[in-house]
């Protein structure tokens, strides 16, 4: 019989994962991704919108910016702080609240659009947070989320990754979010998906070790990788992660331009 899933300890240690480093910092470079998320859901100024996994408000704040009345929740507190910072510097009135994108706090149908940026695919237990998105979003009312795709520059570094450091045993990969059988499924016949495209995100760097530097210094999966493999394997692990972007990346002027492809869909609950 197969051994059952410890899904609280692989979610106690993603929070301790996404709370390492800085993300801040790399949410700063992909802030782009939320906004066109936004312009693509075609949100109507006045309404109540829920940013699932937010982490630092890339998506509550480009929701902030269209006139909605936005909430914004992740679990991992230190995101949310720097959420609030970013929202005071812009003067916008969002709503942070600490919160498991497979237990949201709120009432059936509570919001009129339910958005997500390289967040809820994340959840450990995939098929609860799709359901919590939907059960969240009023009938007639939208699901908007922007996920890396297994075929994009972030599916080959996760697997690179996960050949160093291999993911907790039965937990479905977070990339299942980024195809579109896979959301299909997700997010069930309760959803009637308006449009799936795949659009691409361009990663600006001025070498592939400044990329590979930047990941390790602050972005949470990647810094725990390395804490993982430890001194013994770090350098394989660089190496090996620095040949992905090599392979990936288009020279540009002695620069780097790394092109990530992500699936980004808009649904509408029936």
């Amino acid at each position: 019989m197969p051994q059952a899933i410890d899904l609280a300890t692989v979610k106690s240690r993603q929070q301790a994962m996404w709370a390492s480093g800085d993300f801040g910092v790399i949410a700063a470079l992909i802030h782009i991704v939320a906004e066109l998320l936004v312009d693509s859901a075609d949100l109507i100024a006045g309404s109540r919108v829920l940013d699932v996994a937010g982490g630092t408000g890339n998506a509550a704040i480009a929701a902030a910016r269209c006139g909605c009345d936005v909430t914004c929740t992740d679990y991992v507190p230190e995101l949310l702080e720097r959420g609030r910072e970013r929202a005071r510097a812009e003067r916008l009135n969002i709503e942070f609240a600490e919160a498991d994108a497979e237990a949201l706090p709120y009432g059936d149908g509570e919001f009129d659009a339910v958005i997500s940026t390289f967040g809820a695919m994340f959840a450990p237990d995939q098929a609860k947070a799709a359901s919590e998105l939907v059960r969240t979003t009023r009938p007639g009312g939208l699901i908007a989320l922007a996920s890396w795709t297994p075929e994009g520059f972030l599916g080959e570094l996760f697997r690179t990754t996960a050949g160093h450091v291999p993911p907790p045993p039965g937990v479905a990969s977070p990339l299942r979010w980024g195809t579109e059988a896979g959301i299909t499924e997700l997010l069930g016949d309760d959803v009637e998906l308006v449009s799936t495209r795949r659009r691409t995100f361009t990663w600006r760097f001025r070498r592939p070790a400044e990329f590979i530097y930047t990941l390790r210094e602050w972005y949470g999966p990647t810094v725990k990788a390395f804490e993982a493999v430890g001194p013994a394997g770090a350098a394989a692990l660089e190496h090996d992660l620095i040949e992905v972007v090599k392979r990936a990346a288009r020279n540009r002027d002695g620069a780097i331009a790394v092109p990530a492809e992500y699936l980004e869909v808009v649904a509408v609950k029936r």
